[in-house]
């Protein structure tokens, strides 16, 4: 079984009635609707405690049990993240009297709590222990703060059978990004611990990726020889990544990219902070099924990326999906209960999800695509 982010059995049942104003049956706020609460607090709200309040924000996704359980228990809500005595005030005098929760804007639409993520899981367990793998994760090579090493070791306490390196590739300077020589190093270095890995006994394999820097062409900053040594290319933009406009032609393109096999945190949007990207995703996700290619569901709790309602459409479309946690230190591989949990959500088939084929099955997909 893999390690899950701990959620209370009394948070859970809180979960099971949530209606669609963010509150529980028992009339108390959801940490769904305290993240908005909290956002709407902070826009009107002066520094420092607007910065608490955007902080708390985006933290209540990830707090491990309901704040209304926690209080219902007499307990102090400084036990959760982001939460200090002033928080605690304001979010218990919420609970103690629940407010109308406004709309939510499509900024802060569409993503899980790790309640909401537990209770889904729940009802297929299954499904948390048979994945084999995580496909995005980022190493100490580009921002990420643990080893090869440290990743996979990780990723072994969870039970996977593989996980890729994905760190950033040459274009991205902000965050380290790589170019070929330093790959190839790094392919050496994936070797050598699979190698130790292997010795003691583990079924771990570490596969060779990179997070490919699409520009708005859809082509890539590497070159093509490097890549085709990788087991799998997960194609990512970072750039222009603001723009209004439809940008269909644009996820077209990276969809041609014969480099790439999976298109990572599609929309690019990050909670309270940047809206992503947007397309006719229709015709995005039937060109994917076309070319067999696989889009992702980035797990990363301020990402969630693609979100459910898109993933409804992929669903239909019949493309492939990959999963990805975006970790960047292993503590962070805990966050495919919010991939799981999405595309369990959208009803994807998990015969079209990546992540549950052998390491095998993978390389067999990725190569089909390159001879293609």
């Amino acid at each position: 079984m893999h390690p899950t982010i701990p959620v209370s059995a009394r948070s859970a049942k809180l979960r099971t009635s949530i209606d669609e104003t963010g509150h529980h049956a028992n009339g108390s706020l959801s940490n769904s609707a305290i993240a908005e609460l909290l956002a709407v607090a902070a826009e009107s709200a002066k520094m420092p405690l607007q910065k608490a309040l955007r902080r708390a924000s985006r933290k209540s996704f990830m707090w491990p049990e309901e704040a209304a359980s926690i209080l219902q228990q007499g307990r102090a809500l400084t036990e959760l993240p982001a939460v200090g005595p002033t928080l605690d005030r304001i979010i218990r005098g919420w609970l103690e009297s629940p407010p109308d929760v406004p709309p939510r804007p499509p900024i802060r639409q569409h993503f899980l709590t790790a309640t909401e993520t537990a209770a889904t899981l729940a009802d297929n367990p299954d499904w948390r222990s048979s994945v084999r793998g995580d496909l995005q994760m980022h190493t100490v090579w580009s921002d990420g703060s643990g080893s090869v090493e440290d990743m996979a070791r990780a990723a072994a306490d969870r039970g996977y059978e593989f996980i890729a390196i994905t760190d950033h590739s040459k274009g991205l300077k902000i965050a380290g990004g790589i170019n070929e020589e330093q790959l190839q190093q790094q392919s050496e270095e994936i070797a050598s611990v699979n190698a130790k890995l292997k010795a003691e006994g583990h079924r771990l394999q570490v596969l060779r990726s990179i997070e490919l820097n699409i520009d708005p062409h859809g082509k890539g900053d590497m070159d093509s020889e490097a890549l085709a040594s990788l087991d799998l290319v997960l194609g990512c933009f970072h750039s222009a990544l603001r723009k209004k406009e439809d940008q269909t032609e644009r996820y077209i393109a990276a969809l041609r990219n014969p480099d790439v096999h999976i298109v990572g945190h599609p929309r690019g949007r990050i909670y309270n902070y940047r809206m992503g990207l947007d397309a006719d995703w229709r015709r995005v996700f039937d060109v994917a099924a076309e070319l067999d290619r696989a889009v992702e569901i980035d797990g990363y709790p301020d990402r969630q990326d693609l979100s459910v309602d898109l993933l409804k459409l992929a669903k239909k479309a019949g493309c492939r999906i990959s999963l990805g946690t975006d970790s960047h230190d292993p503590l962070q591989l805990r966050f495919m209960d919010y991939s799981l949990a999405a595309a369990m959500r959208a009803g994807i088939d998990r015969r079209r999800i990546l992540n549950f084929m052998t390491a095998d099955e993978l390389r067999d997909w990725s190569d089909s695509l390159r001879r293609r």
